[in-house]
């Protein structure tokens, strides 16, 4: 069994997901690796992981993740997974308990960030991260976040 990743910054982050993904192309196992690499480096985060765009259902269903137990399925347009998967825009939300509609699929947590994965011009899903601290995503963090879904999604369009 391997060590555990020591905590990093978002912007050690990003170099480590470059490595990972830039010899992989099947997007389960980058998606799999990038939720472990969150989970294991960020500090104060409870949950890591991507839904899944089903175009068929309109929802999202869980994808690879690091954490408790999780919501399966997500309706398009419903909490905050839901709401990035239809507007296609990052959300960070520093109280989730304050946003219409919040899913709480684990009761710890309090801020979310969630990003739109997005590969020739086609909804392929989301990352949601979660914390258990009220406010705990910054725009610093947005950006790097934004930065390791574009080394996915580059692997998608090869």
């Amino acid at each position: 069994m391997s060590a555990p990743i020591h905590r990093l910054s978002v912007d050690e982050l990003v170099p480590m997901v470059r490595s990972v993904v830039s010899t992989e192309t099947d997007m389960i196992a980058n998606m799999a690796n990038i939720a472990a690499l969150l989970f294991e480096a960020l500090p104060q985060i409870n949950w890591s992981g991507f839904y899944l765009w089903k175009e068929a259902e309109q929802q999202l269903v869980l994808g690879p993740f690091q954490g408790r137990l999780a919501c399966t399925r997500i309706p398009l347009g419903r909490g905050v997974c839901g709401t990035v998967a239809q507007n296609r825009e990052t959300l960070v939300v520093p109280d989730v308990h304050a946003f219409p509609g919040h899913i709480a699929c684990d009761a710890a947590s309090e801020s979310e960030i969630v990003l739109p994965v997005v590969a020739r011009g086609a909804l392929v899903g989301v990352l949601d991260i979660d914390s258990p601290v009220k406010d705990r995503f910054s725009d610093a963090d947005r950006v790097r976040l934004e930065e390791v879904v574009a080394l996915l999604v580059a692997t998608l369009e090869g």
